[in-house]
């Protein structure tokens, strides 16, 4: 079940949604978002076999600075021997996953649903 917690900072709300910690980024992801989202994003991803959903959905512009957040989360939760699942629907910022190269080493789904049947189906080994 998914509820609509209290964010966080004007920048993130974390929810749990079928065993996965849901990290939602919100609104304009740039330094002063990567700032303040940093610290919640080591402690999500500092547990062992952390299982985590970054949910870019409710982002509204993501620059270098968002890149770097999807980047130490991808290091961090394979480091621990997690998941990973990114969600993204926003055409400019699935453009800039895709010039950097970030889209084939974390490939955007387009819900929670589709993007935790993807890690079922693979059987749960996968950084998706």
């Amino acid at each position: 079940m998914q509820h609509d917690p209290a964010p966080l900072t004007r920048h993130l709300r974390i929810h749990r949604y079928r065993g996965h910690l849901v990290l939602e980024f919100h609104g304009e992801i740039d330094v002063v978002a990567a700032f303040e989202i940093t610290p919640f994003l080591d402690s999500a991803t500092s547990r062992p076999a952390p299982r985590i959903v970054l949910d870019l959905g409710p982002v509204e512009f993501f620059d270098c600075s968002g890149l770097r957040l999807l980047y130490r989360a991808r290091r961090r939760v394979l480091a621990r021997g997690g998941t990973l699942h990114l969600v993204c629907t926003h055409g400019l910022t699935l453009r800039i996953l895709r010039i950097t190269g970030l889209a084939e080493l974390l490939p955007p789904s387009a819900s929670l649903d589709e993007a935790l049947g993807r890690s079922e189906a693979a059987g749960s080994l996968e950084t998706s």
